[in-house]
């Protein structure tokens, strides 16, 4: 984390980095409830939905509270009395904006310290900060409802607790157009359109909210079942996190799958003695790899 360059310490705002940055796994944490933000105001299950470009104006606006909502909930933080939070003793207020260094601030944020989060899907990055909002840090100029930014300046006071971490991905954003058509095609079953999504995109972490915006069914995970046993007829495995495929994984150098993450990869028969071999589901097999790009832009 950087110090923030005021002349003055700012003890409260040491106090809650230090917390924050005390918590297991802040980082990762973090990104896995800015992902969820985006994911829950897509509701791809229900519409398809899976970039910022689809959404209306409110419902991109929605995505800050949602951030607050949901870090308010991953890290058991209390409400605070006149602010979002209450950390470490402090009152901090959450700040969100899809670009650095866009948040805006009210005039009662003035002398609070706030919590500013931004996220790139596109870009797989996200960045999250905590800075004291003070009129030295602002532009001059301000919004009709007399919200003032961070001017550059200001921006370079803001102490980063994750600057530029890997976002959790959003893999429809970066399939090939022939592919997406295939994986979103109307015209298929959503079984069908599960199985053109293992089919084409191999060695690639696939989530379950990707799964459940293809299938557009409450069982999409089930559909993740029944494409491994249609799959299997043609030399593709698709491993989760149970039993042996997570050791497969790792001893194929594969990404190994949470709770939740499947990955497809091309199999053939293979010897026991073999040392690449995996015995899965009572089939002895080694990996035929497609290349981690097959299928994505």
């Amino acid at each position: 984390m950087s110090k923030d360059s005021s002349e003055r310490p700012d003890d409260a705002l040491v106090d809650v980095a230090a917390w924050l940055a005390g918590q297991h796994d802040m980082v990762g944490r973090f990104g896995n409830a800015i992902r969820q933000s985006f994911d829950e105001v897509f509701d791809g299950q229900r519409t398809g939905r899976f970039s910022l470009d689809q959404l209306s104006k409110v419902e991109k606006t929605y995505i800050g509270t949602k951030v607050e909502i949901l870090v308010q909930h991953e890290f058991g933080l209390q409400r605070g009395q006149g602010m979002d939070y209450h950390i470490a003793g402090n009152e901090v207020d959450a700040k969100w904006s899809i670009r650095s260094g866009g948040w805006m601030f009210p005039t009662e944020a003035m002398g609070e310290l706030c919590l500013c989060l931004t996220a790139d899907d596109q870009r797989s990055r996200f960045s999250v900060g905590l800075i004291r909002a003070e009129l030295g840090r602002m532009t001059a100029s301000r919004n009709k409802d007399s919200k003032r930014r961070l001017s550059p300046e200001g921006l370079t006071d803001m102490t980063w607790l994750a600057q530029n971490a890997t976002l959790p991905e959003n893999l429809l954003l970066h399939l090939e157009d022939a592919t997406l058509r295939a994986v979103l095609d109307p015209q298929l079953s959503g079984q069908r359109r599960i199985n053109e999504l293992f089919r084409r995109v191999q060695e690639r972490i696939i989530r379950r909210e990707v799964v459940l915006t293809v299938a557009k069914q409450d069982d999409g995970p089930k559909r993740v079942r029944d494409a491994r046993k249609h799959l299997a007829q043609y030399d593709l495995l698709i491993l989760g996190h149970q039993g042996d495929h997570p050791v497969a994984a790792r001893r194929w150098g594969l990404p190994v799958p949470k709770k939740g993450e499947w990955i497809s990869v091309s199999v053939e028969a293979a010897a026991e003695s073999d040392r690449r071999a995996m015995c899965i589901d009572d089939r002895w097999v080694r990996p035929v790899f497609a290349g981690a790009s097959a299928g994505l832009s």
